[in-house]
């Protein structure tokens, strides 16, 4: 059996889609699934859009990325906000300390 993309992208396609009837019937596969997916699926949207902009179609390609983009920054608010909060700190930190925006 030879090996190209195509049948290694089936390959992971079939794993994912095992693990995710898994875990429908097995509750403990269901959350560790169901976490990873989570994250995995915005992923590969992101990398489907990509993919889509380097084919060629970019209106296509964008609006898939963008979508996986949001999708993911949803996902990943619980890590953004602390760090927008620590980063306006530290900022207004440097301005006081007067090394921060210079003023024309």
């Amino acid at each position: 059996m030879r090996y190209t993309k195509e049948k290694n992208l089936a390959i992971i396609l079939i794993a994912i889609g095992a693990l995710l009837l898994l875990g429908k019937f097995i509750p403990f596969l269901g959350f560790i699934s169901g976490t990873i997916m989570s994250y995995l699926i915005p992923v590969i949207i992101i990398a489907i859009g990509y993919y889509g902009i380097k084919r060629g179609n970019a209106l296509f390609g964008y609006i898939i990325l963008i979508i996986g983009v949001i999708s993911l920054l949803s996902k990943l608010a619980w890590l953004l906000g602390p760090l927008l909060a620590i980063g306006l700190i530290i900022f207004g930190i440097s301005m006081l300390r007067g090394r921060g925006v210079k003023r024309f």
